[in-house]
Protein backbone atom coordinates (compact mmCIF):
# COMPACT_ATOMS: atom_id res chain seq x y z
CA UNK A 1 0.00 0.00 0.00
CA UNK A 2 1.04 3.82 -0.80
CA UNK A 3 0.30 6.66 0.81
CA UNK A 4 -1.05 9.97 -1.61
CA UNK A 5 2.06 11.91 0.18
CA UNK A 6 4.59 9.59 -1.64
CA UNK A 7 3.26 9.66 -5.11
CA UNK A 8 5.98 11.32 -6.78
CA UNK A 9 8.06 8.85 -5.73
CA UNK A 10 6.13 6.10 -7.88
CA UNK A 11 5.67 8.00 -11.07
CA UNK A 12 4.83 5.87 -13.83
CA UNK A 13 4.09 2.71 -11.62
CA UNK A 14 1.31 0.75 -10.20
CA UNK A 15 -0.09 1.18 -6.65
CA UNK A 16 -2.67 0.62 -4.72
CA UNK A 17 -4.17 3.03 -2.57
CA UNK A 18 -6.70 3.01 0.81
CA UNK A 19 -8.99 5.80 1.64
CA UNK A 20 -12.32 7.41 0.83
CA UNK A 21 -14.24 8.73 -1.69
CA UNK A 22 -14.43 12.81 -0.73
CA UNK A 23 -16.16 13.69 -4.29
CA UNK A 24 -16.92 12.53 -7.52
CA UNK A 25 -18.32 13.06 -10.89
CA UNK A 26 -19.34 10.82 -14.30
CA UNK A 27 -20.06 11.03 -17.50
CA UNK A 28 -20.31 8.44 -20.00
CA UNK A 29 -18.21 5.32 -19.22
CA UNK A 30 -16.28 7.36 -16.95
CA UNK A 31 -15.81 8.14 -12.96
CA UNK A 32 -13.84 11.10 -11.83
CA UNK A 33 -13.35 10.81 -7.98
CA UNK A 34 -11.20 13.22 -5.71
CA UNK A 35 -9.71 10.70 -3.21
CA UNK A 36 -8.53 11.17 -0.43
CA UNK A 37 -6.22 8.93 2.77
CA UNK A 38 -5.86 11.30 5.11
CA UNK A 39 -2.08 12.16 3.94
CA UNK A 40 -3.57 14.27 0.81
CA UNK A 41 -5.76 13.82 -2.20
CA UNK A 42 -5.79 13.20 -5.95
CA UNK A 43 -7.84 12.12 -8.69
CA UNK A 44 -8.76 8.87 -9.45
CA UNK A 45 -10.37 8.14 -12.76
CA UNK A 46 -12.46 5.20 -13.21
CA UNK A 47 -13.05 3.58 -16.52
CA UNK A 48 -15.71 1.59 -17.50
CA UNK A 49 -13.61 -0.21 -20.32
CA UNK A 50 -11.08 -0.93 -17.68
CA UNK A 51 -12.58 -1.73 -14.50
CA UNK A 52 -15.70 -3.47 -16.07
CA UNK A 53 -19.28 -3.24 -15.82
CA UNK A 54 -19.53 -4.14 -11.67
CA UNK A 55 -16.68 -2.43 -10.96
CA UNK A 56 -17.85 0.78 -12.74
CA UNK A 57 -21.49 0.73 -11.46
CA UNK A 58 -19.83 0.32 -7.82
CA UNK A 59 -18.00 3.37 -8.48
CA UNK A 60 -20.52 5.22 -10.01
CA UNK A 61 -22.99 4.67 -6.99
CA UNK A 62 -20.53 5.41 -4.16
CA UNK A 63 -21.62 8.12 -2.01
CA UNK A 64 -19.42 10.36 -0.68
CA UNK A 65 -17.07 9.23 2.32
CA UNK A 66 -17.75 5.77 1.30
CA UNK A 67 -14.29 3.64 1.83
CA UNK A 68 -12.43 2.02 -1.00
CA UNK A 69 -8.94 0.16 -2.04
CA UNK A 70 -7.71 1.34 -5.57
CA UNK A 71 -4.86 -0.19 -7.43
CA UNK A 72 -3.83 2.06 -10.51
CA UNK A 73 -1.11 3.60 -12.46
CA UNK A 74 0.34 7.24 -11.33
CA UNK A 75 0.21 9.95 -13.73
CA UNK A 76 2.06 13.13 -13.04
CA UNK A 77 -0.95 16.19 -13.97
CA UNK A 78 -0.42 19.32 -12.37
CA UNK A 79 -3.71 20.77 -13.19
CA UNK A 80 -5.21 17.83 -10.91
CA UNK A 81 -5.66 17.97 -7.28
CA UNK A 82 -2.62 16.89 -5.81
CA UNK A 83 -0.65 17.07 -9.19
CA UNK A 84 -1.15 13.27 -9.50
CA UNK A 85 -3.67 11.30 -11.01
CA UNK A 86 -4.36 7.38 -10.75
CA UNK A 87 -5.44 5.92 -13.62
CA UNK A 88 -7.50 3.04 -11.74
CA UNK A 89 -6.92 -0.63 -13.07
CA UNK A 90 -9.37 -2.51 -10.43
CA UNK A 91 -10.62 -1.33 -7.16
CA UNK A 92 -12.80 -2.69 -4.28
CA UNK A 93 -15.44 -1.21 -2.08
CA UNK A 94 -14.23 -1.46 1.58
CA UNK A 95 -17.89 0.07 3.17
CA UNK A 96 -20.58 1.89 1.51
CA UNK A 97 -21.66 5.33 3.41
CA UNK A 98 -24.89 6.62 4.28
CA UNK A 99 -26.06 9.73 2.86
CA UNK A 100 -23.30 12.16 3.93
CA UNK A 101 -24.57 15.12 5.81
CA UNK A 102 -21.71 17.71 4.75
CA UNK A 103 -22.47 18.16 1.45
CA UNK A 104 -20.50 20.99 -1.03
CA UNK A 105 -23.15 23.27 -0.68
CA UNK A 106 -22.78 25.89 2.27
CA UNK A 107 -23.71 25.40 5.78
CA UNK A 108 -23.94 27.45 8.59
CA UNK A 109 -21.51 27.25 11.39
CA UNK A 110 -23.62 25.96 13.83
CA UNK A 111 -24.63 22.53 11.89
CA UNK A 112 -20.69 22.42 10.80
CA UNK A 113 -19.82 22.40 14.91
CA UNK A 114 -22.44 19.87 15.42
CA UNK A 115 -20.63 17.92 12.51
CA UNK A 116 -17.09 18.71 13.63
CA UNK A 117 -16.27 14.94 13.56
CA UNK A 118 -17.63 14.87 10.30
CA UNK A 119 -15.85 18.26 8.97
CA UNK A 120 -12.41 17.42 9.88
CA UNK A 121 -12.28 15.51 6.87
CA UNK A 122 -13.22 18.27 4.60
CA UNK A 123 -10.17 19.77 2.82
CA UNK A 124 -9.70 23.15 4.69
CA UNK A 125 -9.88 21.46 8.02
CA UNK A 126 -7.25 18.58 6.70
CA UNK A 127 -5.52 21.60 5.98
CA UNK A 128 -5.37 23.73 9.56
CA UNK A 129 -4.70 20.34 11.34
CA UNK A 130 -1.70 19.56 8.57
CA UNK A 131 -0.33 22.98 9.52
CA UNK A 132 -1.07 23.02 13.36
CA UNK A 133 0.96 19.72 13.41
CA UNK A 134 4.22 21.44 11.66
CA UNK A 135 3.92 24.64 14.00
CA UNK A 136 3.63 21.82 17.25
CA UNK A 137 7.01 19.99 16.03
CA UNK A 138 8.83 22.90 14.96
CA UNK A 139 7.81 24.04 18.20
CA UNK A 140 9.42 21.06 20.01
CA UNK A 141 12.59 21.25 17.75
CA UNK A 142 13.22 24.97 18.37
CA UNK A 143 13.45 24.33 22.22
CA UNK A 144 14.83 21.05 21.79
CA UNK A 145 17.98 22.38 19.68
CA UNK A 146 18.17 25.33 22.04
CA UNK A 147 19.06 23.27 24.95
CA UNK A 148 15.74 23.32 26.52
CA UNK A 149 14.09 20.44 28.63
CA UNK A 150 10.70 19.39 28.12
CA UNK A 151 8.55 19.49 31.87
CA UNK A 152 5.18 18.68 32.41
CA UNK A 153 3.11 21.18 34.87
CA UNK A 154 0.44 19.87 36.85
CA UNK A 155 -3.57 20.22 35.21
CA UNK A 156 -4.85 20.00 38.91
CA UNK A 157 -3.67 22.83 41.23
CA UNK A 158 -4.33 24.47 44.42
CA UNK A 159 -4.23 28.01 43.41
CA UNK A 160 -4.72 30.68 40.90
CA UNK A 161 -1.91 31.50 38.59
CA UNK A 162 -3.54 35.45 37.60
CA UNK A 163 -6.62 35.47 39.66
CA UNK A 164 -9.40 33.17 40.66
CA UNK A 165 -12.12 35.13 38.38
CA UNK A 166 -11.43 32.71 35.60
CA UNK A 167 -11.06 29.18 36.92
CA UNK A 168 -12.76 26.02 36.63
CA UNK A 169 -13.28 24.87 40.00
CA UNK A 170 -13.54 20.98 40.89
CA UNK A 171 -13.31 18.77 43.79
CA UNK A 172 -10.21 17.15 44.36
CA UNK A 173 -10.80 14.33 47.22
CA UNK A 174 -13.10 16.85 49.35
CA UNK A 175 -11.12 20.12 48.80
CA UNK A 176 -11.48 22.44 46.15
CA UNK A 177 -9.28 22.76 43.32
CA UNK A 178 -8.73 23.80 39.59
CA UNK A 179 -7.97 23.48 36.66
CA UNK A 180 -4.74 25.30 35.30
CA UNK A 181 -4.78 28.54 33.92
CA UNK A 182 -0.87 28.25 32.98
CA UNK A 183 1.98 26.28 34.10
CA UNK A 184 4.30 29.33 34.84
CA UNK A 185 4.24 29.23 38.33
CA UNK A 186 5.52 25.24 37.96
CA UNK A 187 7.90 26.09 35.37
CA UNK A 188 9.39 28.76 37.06
CA UNK A 189 10.37 25.94 40.20
CA UNK A 190 11.45 23.46 37.35
CA UNK A 191 13.88 25.94 36.09
CA UNK A 192 15.37 26.40 38.98
CA UNK A 193 16.22 22.67 38.62
CA UNK A 194 17.08 22.70 35.36
CA UNK A 195 18.24 26.20 33.58
CA UNK A 196 15.83 25.71 30.52
CA UNK A 197 12.83 24.69 30.70
CA UNK A 198 9.52 24.52 28.64
CA UNK A 199 6.21 23.14 29.06
CA UNK A 200 3.28 22.10 26.71
CA UNK A 201 0.30 21.26 28.25
CA UNK A 202 -3.63 22.17 28.07
CA UNK A 203 -5.08 25.08 29.91
CA UNK A 204 -8.16 26.05 30.64
CA UNK A 205 -10.02 29.62 31.33
CA UNK A 206 -13.74 30.50 32.70
CA UNK A 207 -14.40 33.23 30.59
CA UNK A 208 -18.07 33.61 29.38
CA UNK A 209 -16.88 34.77 25.99
CA UNK A 210 -17.54 33.73 22.56
CA UNK A 211 -15.10 35.85 20.81
CA UNK A 212 -13.21 34.82 17.64
CA UNK A 213 -10.33 35.15 19.98
CA UNK A 214 -11.56 32.83 23.06
CA UNK A 215 -11.64 28.91 23.65
CA UNK A 216 -12.13 27.54 27.23
CA UNK A 217 -9.58 24.65 26.65
CA UNK A 218 -6.29 25.64 24.76
CA UNK A 219 -2.92 24.47 24.22
CA UNK A 220 -0.16 26.79 25.63
CA UNK A 221 3.42 26.58 25.57
CA UNK A 222 5.24 27.71 28.54
CA UNK A 223 9.61 28.37 28.32
CA UNK A 224 11.17 29.55 31.34
CA UNK A 225 14.52 30.70 31.79
CA UNK A 226 16.83 31.21 34.94
CA UNK A 227 19.33 34.07 34.40
CA UNK A 228 17.62 35.76 31.96
CA UNK A 229 16.01 39.42 31.70
CA UNK A 230 13.81 40.90 29.71
CA UNK A 231 15.64 41.65 26.74
CA UNK A 232 17.29 38.25 26.86
CA UNK A 233 13.62 37.20 26.91
CA UNK A 234 12.26 39.48 24.07
CA UNK A 235 15.63 37.94 21.88
CA UNK A 236 14.42 34.16 22.46
CA UNK A 237 10.57 35.28 21.77
CA UNK A 238 11.75 36.51 18.41
CA UNK A 239 13.58 33.79 16.98
CA UNK A 240 11.53 30.86 18.52
CA UNK A 241 8.19 33.15 16.32
CA UNK A 242 10.77 33.21 13.40
CA UNK A 243 11.77 29.87 13.20
CA UNK A 244 8.30 28.49 13.77
CA UNK A 245 6.86 30.38 10.61
CA UNK A 246 9.72 29.94 8.96
CA UNK A 247 9.39 26.43 9.05
CA UNK A 248 5.90 26.27 8.29
CA UNK A 249 6.39 28.32 5.16
CA UNK A 250 8.93 26.15 4.15
CA UNK A 251 7.02 22.89 4.54
CA UNK A 252 3.36 23.45 4.42
CA UNK A 253 3.04 25.57 0.61
CA UNK A 254 0.50 23.19 0.11
CA UNK A 255 -1.27 23.54 3.13
CA UNK A 256 -1.40 27.40 2.94
CA UNK A 257 -2.48 27.39 -0.69
CA UNK A 258 -5.36 25.38 0.22
CA UNK A 259 -6.37 28.24 2.62
CA UNK A 260 -5.67 30.33 -0.28
CA UNK A 261 -3.62 32.11 2.69
CA UNK A 262 -1.99 35.77 1.31
CA UNK A 263 1.58 34.88 2.71
CA UNK A 264 2.38 38.53 2.63
CA UNK A 265 2.82 39.48 6.17
CA UNK A 266 4.34 35.70 6.93
CA UNK A 267 7.05 36.65 5.03
CA UNK A 268 7.74 40.05 6.78
CA UNK A 269 7.80 37.22 10.19
CA UNK A 270 12.09 37.33 9.25
CA UNK A 271 12.56 40.92 9.74
CA UNK A 272 13.54 42.43 12.83
CA UNK A 273 10.66 43.06 15.03
CA UNK A 274 9.30 46.23 16.16
CA UNK A 275 9.69 47.04 19.63
CA UNK A 276 8.27 49.44 21.96
CA UNK A 277 7.53 50.35 25.25
CA UNK A 278 3.69 50.54 26.30
CA UNK A 279 3.82 54.63 26.66
CA UNK A 280 5.05 54.95 23.12
CA UNK A 281 2.64 51.77 21.85
CA UNK A 282 -0.27 54.32 23.17
CA UNK A 283 0.68 57.96 21.60
CA UNK A 284 0.80 55.62 18.24
CA UNK A 285 -2.36 54.39 19.17
CA UNK A 286 -3.86 57.69 20.13
CA UNK A 287 -2.70 59.40 16.90
CA UNK A 288 -0.18 61.69 18.83
CA UNK A 289 2.85 60.08 16.82
CA UNK A 290 3.24 59.57 13.30
CA UNK A 291 4.79 56.31 12.33
CA UNK A 292 6.59 56.56 8.26
CA UNK A 293 4.94 60.25 8.22
CA UNK A 294 1.10 59.47 9.01
CA UNK A 295 -0.93 58.88 12.33
CA UNK A 296 -3.45 55.95 13.30
CA UNK A 297 -6.16 58.48 12.53
CA UNK A 298 -4.88 59.15 9.24
CA UNK A 299 -3.93 55.38 8.34
CA UNK A 300 -7.35 54.46 9.46
CA UNK A 301 -9.32 57.37 7.41
CA UNK A 302 -7.33 55.95 3.96
CA UNK A 303 -8.33 52.95 4.49
CA UNK A 304 -12.14 53.70 4.63
CA UNK A 305 -11.59 55.94 1.62
CA UNK A 306 -9.87 52.72 -0.29
CA UNK A 307 -12.51 49.79 0.87
CA UNK A 308 -15.39 51.90 -0.07
CA UNK A 309 -13.67 52.79 -3.44
CA UNK A 310 -13.45 49.05 -3.67
CA UNK A 311 -16.52 48.49 -3.22
CA UNK A 312 -17.64 50.79 -5.41
CA UNK A 313 -15.61 49.41 -8.31
CA UNK A 314 -17.13 45.81 -7.36
CA UNK A 315 -21.09 47.32 -7.52
CA UNK A 316 -20.43 48.92 -10.79
CA UNK A 317 -19.30 45.56 -12.01
CA UNK A 318 -21.99 43.54 -10.82
CA UNK A 319 -24.43 45.96 -12.25
CA UNK A 320 -22.75 45.45 -16.10
CA UNK A 321 -22.51 41.60 -15.60
CA UNK A 322 -26.51 41.71 -14.59
CA UNK A 323 -27.61 43.95 -17.45
CA UNK A 324 -25.77 41.43 -19.72
CA UNK A 325 -27.82 38.42 -18.33
CA UNK A 326 -30.74 40.24 -18.05
CA UNK A 327 -29.59 41.45 -22.07
CA UNK A 328 -31.30 38.13 -23.25
CA UNK A 329 -28.63 37.63 -25.89
CA UNK A 330 -25.68 35.86 -23.78
CA UNK A 331 -25.78 31.31 -24.22
CA UNK A 332 -26.39 29.39 -20.98
CA UNK A 333 -22.65 29.12 -20.67
CA UNK A 334 -22.27 32.62 -20.78
CA UNK A 335 -25.18 33.19 -18.26
CA UNK A 336 -24.17 30.86 -15.77
CA UNK A 337 -20.45 32.38 -15.59
CA UNK A 338 -21.55 35.72 -15.12
CA UNK A 339 -23.76 34.59 -12.41
CA UNK A 340 -21.31 32.50 -10.82
CA UNK A 341 -18.82 35.90 -10.74
CA UNK A 342 -21.53 37.59 -9.93
CA UNK A 343 -22.19 36.09 -6.65
CA UNK A 344 -18.25 35.95 -6.05
CA UNK A 345 -18.28 39.44 -6.29
CA UNK A 346 -21.58 39.67 -3.99
CA UNK A 347 -19.15 37.91 -1.27
CA UNK A 348 -16.15 39.88 -1.61
CA UNK A 349 -18.52 42.59 -0.78
CA UNK A 350 -19.88 41.25 2.22
CA UNK A 351 -16.55 41.09 3.68
CA UNK A 352 -15.85 44.28 2.34
CA UNK A 353 -18.68 45.41 4.43
CA UNK A 354 -17.52 44.00 7.35
CA UNK A 355 -14.60 45.38 6.97
CA UNK A 356 -15.61 49.30 6.87
CA UNK A 357 -17.91 48.23 9.87
CA UNK A 358 -14.41 48.03 11.96
CA UNK A 359 -13.28 51.17 11.18
CA UNK A 360 -15.57 53.31 13.22
CA UNK A 361 -14.90 51.44 16.36
CA UNK A 362 -11.16 50.80 15.70
CA UNK A 363 -11.42 55.04 15.23
CA UNK A 364 -13.79 55.03 18.58
CA UNK A 365 -11.38 53.06 20.52
CA UNK A 366 -8.27 55.05 19.36
CA UNK A 367 -9.38 58.57 19.91
CA UNK A 368 -10.81 57.34 23.74
CA UNK A 369 -8.49 55.26 24.60
CA UNK A 370 -7.39 55.72 28.34
CA UNK A 371 -3.34 55.53 29.32
CA UNK A 372 -2.47 53.22 31.59
CA UNK A 373 -5.48 50.39 30.37
CA UNK A 374 -4.95 47.17 28.87
CA UNK A 375 -4.93 46.90 25.30
CA UNK A 376 -8.39 45.76 23.53
CA UNK A 377 -8.47 43.91 19.51
CA UNK A 378 -9.08 47.60 18.42
CA UNK A 379 -6.05 48.79 19.66
CA UNK A 380 -3.83 45.66 19.29
CA UNK A 381 -5.29 46.43 15.54
CA UNK A 382 -4.50 49.58 14.86
CA UNK A 383 -1.24 49.27 16.37
CA UNK A 384 -0.09 46.35 14.45
CA UNK A 385 -1.89 48.06 10.89
CA UNK A 386 0.77 50.99 11.79
CA UNK A 387 3.80 48.59 11.03
CA UNK A 388 2.68 45.72 9.48
CA UNK A 389 4.47 43.05 11.04
CA UNK A 390 5.19 41.46 14.28
CA UNK A 391 5.04 44.61 17.23
CA UNK A 392 6.66 44.02 21.11
CA UNK A 393 5.08 46.08 23.04
CA UNK A 394 6.83 46.26 26.82
CA UNK A 395 7.14 47.77 30.44
CA UNK A 396 3.59 47.71 30.68
CA UNK A 397 1.61 49.39 33.83
CA UNK A 398 1.63 46.87 36.96
CA UNK A 399 -2.16 47.45 37.07
CA UNK A 400 -2.72 45.28 34.01
CA UNK A 401 0.21 42.76 34.74
CA UNK A 402 0.00 39.53 37.11
CA UNK A 403 1.29 39.82 40.28
CA UNK A 404 4.74 38.13 39.32
CA UNK A 405 6.09 40.86 36.82
CA UNK A 406 8.55 42.53 38.33
CA UNK A 407 8.53 45.99 38.52
CA UNK A 408 11.00 47.86 36.73
CA UNK A 409 14.11 49.45 38.95
CA UNK A 410 14.25 52.66 36.46
CA UNK A 411 10.72 53.28 35.60
CA UNK A 412 8.19 52.82 38.88
CA UNK A 413 5.04 51.62 38.59
CA UNK A 414 5.57 49.68 35.24
CA UNK A 415 6.03 46.04 35.03
CA UNK A 416 9.08 44.67 32.72
CA UNK A 417 6.49 42.49 30.80
CA UNK A 418 6.44 42.33 26.91
CA UNK A 419 3.45 41.40 24.36
CA UNK A 420 3.89 40.20 21.11
CA UNK A 421 0.96 41.47 19.12
CA UNK A 422 0.94 39.51 15.53
CA UNK A 423 -0.50 42.05 12.46
CA UNK A 424 -3.54 41.59 10.91
CA UNK A 425 -5.54 41.99 13.71
CA UNK A 426 -4.65 38.70 15.46
CA UNK A 427 -3.54 40.67 18.28
CA UNK A 428 -1.83 38.85 21.12
CA UNK A 429 0.14 35.38 20.65
CA UNK A 430 2.58 35.65 23.19
CA UNK A 431 2.81 37.21 26.77
CA UNK A 432 5.72 36.84 29.17
CA UNK A 433 8.55 38.82 30.84
CA UNK A 434 10.65 39.08 33.92
CA UNK A 435 9.89 37.61 37.28
CA UNK A 436 9.65 39.64 40.32
CA UNK A 437 12.88 38.43 42.68
CA UNK A 438 11.74 40.50 45.61
CA UNK A 439 10.33 38.35 48.09
CA UNK A 440 8.42 41.38 49.99
CA UNK A 441 7.53 42.89 47.02
CA UNK A 442 5.64 39.43 45.51
CA UNK A 443 4.22 38.73 49.39
CA UNK A 444 2.54 42.45 48.73
CA UNK A 445 1.38 41.65 44.92
CA UNK A 446 -0.28 38.78 46.58
CA UNK A 447 -1.86 40.30 48.91
CA UNK A 448 -3.26 43.26 46.44
CA UNK A 449 -4.53 41.08 44.09
CA UNK A 450 -6.68 39.27 46.85
CA UNK A 451 -5.09 36.01 46.59
CA UNK A 452 -4.60 33.13 49.64
CA UNK A 453 -1.14 33.36 50.79
CA UNK A 454 -0.97 29.51 51.89
CA UNK A 455 -1.66 28.66 48.43
CA UNK A 456 1.81 30.33 47.50
CA UNK A 457 4.09 29.47 50.48
CA UNK A 458 6.18 26.75 47.83
CA UNK A 459 5.78 29.43 45.20
CA UNK A 460 7.81 32.40 47.35
CA UNK A 461 10.41 29.21 48.68
CA UNK A 462 12.02 30.03 45.19
CA UNK A 463 12.95 33.08 46.30
CA UNK A 464 14.66 31.94 49.87
CA UNK A 465 16.51 29.24 48.28
CA UNK A 466 18.99 30.13 45.18
CA UNK A 467 17.05 33.02 43.81
CA UNK A 468 17.87 34.35 40.51
CA UNK A 469 17.02 36.72 37.74
CA UNK A 470 14.69 34.85 35.24
CA UNK A 471 11.79 35.19 32.60
CA UNK A 472 9.55 33.33 30.40
CA UNK A 473 6.85 33.54 28.25
CA UNK A 474 3.37 32.02 27.11
CA UNK A 475 2.34 31.24 23.54
CA UNK A 476 -1.26 30.18 22.88
CA UNK A 477 -0.81 27.48 20.22
CA UNK A 478 -4.71 28.30 18.41
CA UNK A 479 -4.46 31.80 18.19
CA UNK A 480 -0.86 31.35 16.32
CA UNK A 481 -2.40 29.02 14.47
CA UNK A 482 -5.40 31.25 13.37
CA UNK A 483 -2.79 33.87 12.70
CA UNK A 484 -0.27 31.55 10.24
CA UNK A 485 -3.71 30.18 8.94
CA UNK A 486 -5.19 33.54 8.61
CA UNK A 487 -8.42 32.11 10.36
CA UNK A 488 -11.22 34.32 10.97
CA UNK A 489 -12.12 32.13 14.25
CA UNK A 490 -10.16 30.30 16.63
CA UNK A 491 -12.54 27.35 16.43
CA UNK A 492 -11.01 25.71 13.18
CA UNK A 493 -7.59 25.68 15.10
CA UNK A 494 -8.32 22.85 17.28
CA UNK A 495 -9.41 19.12 16.18
CA UNK A 496 -12.90 19.44 18.98
CA UNK A 497 -13.04 23.31 20.55
CA UNK A 498 -14.72 23.90 23.62
CA UNK A 499 -15.73 27.12 24.44
CA UNK A 500 -18.71 28.50 26.19
CA UNK A 501 -21.92 26.73 25.36
CA UNK A 502 -19.56 23.99 23.47
CA UNK A 503 -19.22 20.33 25.13
CA UNK A 504 -20.20 18.28 22.06
CA UNK A 505 -18.66 16.26 20.15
Amino acid sequence: MVYIKDLSEHEGKEVQLKGWNAQKRDSKGLVFMTFRDGTGYCQAVISLDVVGEESFEAAKRLPQESSLAITGKVLKDERQIGGFEIQVQSLKVIAEAEDYPITPKEHGVDFLMDKRHLWLRSRRQWAIMRVRNEIIYSIHRFFQEHGFVQMDAPIFTGNACEGTTTLFETDYYGEPAYLSQSGQLYGEAMAMAQGLIYTFGPTFRAEKSKTRRHLSEFWMIEPEMAFYDLKMDMDLMEQFIQYVVGSVLVKCKDELKVLERDTTYLDKVCEPFIRMKYEDAVSVIKGEKEVNGKTSLQMLAEEDAALKAQKAQLESEIKEREDKIAGGTLKKGEINFNQNKVDKLKNEIKELDEKLANIPQWLNSAQNFKRGDDFGGSDETVLTKMFGQPVMVYNWPQEVKAFYMKEDETDTGYAKGVDLLAPEGYGEVVGGGERETDIERLKRKIEEHQLPMSAFEWYLDLRKFGNVPHAGFGLGLERLVAWICGLQHIRETIPFPRSYGRLLP
